[in-house]
């Protein structure tokens, strides 16, 4: 039988190694890529919406364009998307444009905006990988993920997570430039 101290060495180690293990883990993944994208053309990329219609994103040139990445599933998405819908209420006529990227099976994202509408367009983004939110800088696949498009159809801005308030007024206020 082991004595408290025993133990005690024991569980530390065991927590020592843990960490170790933690920190090599995250030293080997690969660095975010959306900060890479800052500056380049959005690729060419063509998504359906709810009725299957083709959708080009390119076909947005002349406009400051927010994706914005979500699923049903996605507390944090649920729970940003009123802010889009006030942001797009707000900016929506001054030549912004949200556009809303389901990540997500298609029946579900219908059910979801049966229950909860947007004032904004959705797309269904490609689920398979390369997944549509990969293509443009989410290598985590973490959701809410939200990508800014220039009028030019340059990549301004990528955000990993819900935004705030503020930072929709900044990224969408024709006024304003993005950090």
């Amino acid at each position: 039988m082991l004595s408290r101290s025993n133990w005690l060495i024991l569980g530390l180690a065991v927590l020592a190694a843990a960490i170790g293990g933690y920190v090599e883990h995250r030293s080997q993944q690969p660095a975010p890529m959306g900060s890479a994208l800052i500056g380049q053309p959005l690729p060419a990329l063509a998504l359906p919406d709810l009725d299957g219609k083709l959708h080009r994103l390119s076909d947005n040139r002349g406009h400051r364009v927010l994706l914005n990445f979500w699923a049903s599933w996605c507390v944090p998405c649920l729970e940003e998307m009123p802010a889009l819908s006030q942001a797009q209420e707000k900016f929506g006529d001054h030549a912004p444009i949200v556009l809303g990227i389901a990540m997500d099976e298609p029946a579900r994202v219908h059910a979801f905006l049966a229950a909860h509408p947007v004032n904004y367009p959705i797309l269904l983004g490609q689920l398979t990988q390369p997944s549509t939110s990969s293509q443009l800088g989410d290598s985590r696949e973490v959701l809410p993920y939200s990508v800014l498009i220039d009028a030019n159809g340059r990549i301004l801005a990528t955000h990993t997570g819900a935004l705030s308030t503020s930072q929709l007024e900044q990224w969408l206020s024709p006024a304003h430039a993005v950090p």
